[in-house]
């Protein structure tokens, strides 16, 4: 049988092409359904898929050990006894509390849909039960830590060096927007407002969202496309803002990596990536007066309980506004 945690890559070909043709077209239907109806990003699908592949190979019957042999499953045998399992097994070889309870919730999503459209003739994902993860917040930098990494990023790109001019705007943009990596990768030329001095960016689920930034990240943008994004240029260059050294659209872990490479050069900062610049960017400005629907916008939300949970606030801003508003404070 597959090992218990999520198939990956070839495994996971290999156990699509092993399932029953009809559990094969529910599950491209499904996909159909996250990618078209949902709008959820490839990665995201993947990893939906990659659960209920892991789900459904724990639910067949024992083959010998051989990968080419079908698994015998069927859709209707999914049942409130089969997820328990499944996540028992998970637990068995070490899956942690946060693993399991994303692994249950892409169990429900599933397990709803099929419902919906058939496949199960009750929903068993509600009865499921999955142990709540624990929320471990990224460390942030302190405002004079942020305000030492944009000037050691300003240092570094005075030479005028195109990938230091690049990293420059990528750290300005990060921390003075709060967007994600991934939708700062995506950002292309026209996405940029320069008259408003805002960003339209894409986010999760298809929401698209406008974010202002301020005098130093327009600064730091505008050297980088004036002087640098033209060394980097390639024929075929797609049109994104930010490019790699080959002039290809700047890869995600690149832009990590630069983050943290920019993060550890300031002295007492933790170490962090750009979920950790993001963080920062709500935290300051919840210190600095911001609303949490405000932060909410801007961080592109679907819940204001996501942002409470994203963000902290700081115990002097709490004791400052229980000051100003509490009648007997």
């Amino acid at each position: 049988m597959p090992p218990p945690g999520r198939p990956r890559g070839r495994e996971l070909l290999r156990l699509r092409e092993r399932l029953p043709a009809p559990v094969t077209a529910a599950l491209a239907e499904y996909e159909r359904h996250l990618s078209l109806e949902r709008d959820l990003s490839a990665h995201t699908v993947r990893a939906y898929l990659s659960d209920v592949l892991s789900l459904l190979a724990h639910m067949a019957e024992p083959v010998a050990e051989d990968d080419d042999q079908p698994l015998q499953v069927e859709l209707t045998a999914l049942d409130l006894t089969a997820l328990r399992s499944w996540l028992a097994q998970l637990r068995t070889a070490g899956a942690s509390r946060t693993t399991l309870a994303r692994r249950a919730a892409a169990a429900r999503t599933f397990t709803a849909w099929a419902t919906r459209r058939g496949y199960l003739p009750a929903d068993p994902g509600p009865m499921l039960m999955a142990p709540r993860p624990h929320r471990v917040l990224p460390g942030v930098l302190r405002q004079d830590q942020a305000d030492t990494l944009m000037r050691a990023a300003e240092s570094g790109a005075a030479e005028g060096d195109p990938i230091a001019l690049r990293d420059q705007a990528l750290v300005e943009l990060l921390y003075a927007t709060g967007i994600r990596v991934s939708e700062l990768c995506a950002l292309d030329l026209p996405d940029i407002d320069y008259s408003a001095r805002v960003i339209r960016v894409l986010g999760k689920g298809g929401r698209q969202r406008t974010v202002p930034f301020g005098v130093p990240a327009e600064k730091a943008l505008s050297r980088w496309l004036d002087e640098g994004r033209s060394a980097l240029v390639r024929p075929g260059s797609p049109e994104a803002v930010l490019l790699g050294a080959r002039g290809g659209r700047l890869d995600q872990r690149t832009a990590r990596r630069v983050v943290h490479e920019a993060v550890g050069a300031v002295p007492g900062a933790v170490d962090m990536g750009p979920h950790g610049l993001r963080h920062s960017a709500a935290t300051h400005l919840l210190e600095g007066g911001a609303d949490l629907r405000t932060v909410q916008e801007l961080l592109g939300h679907a819940t204001l309980a996501t942002t409470q949970l994203y963000t902290h606030v700081t115990v002097e801003r709490l004791k400052a506004i229980h000051d100003r508003t509490h009648p007997r404070s």
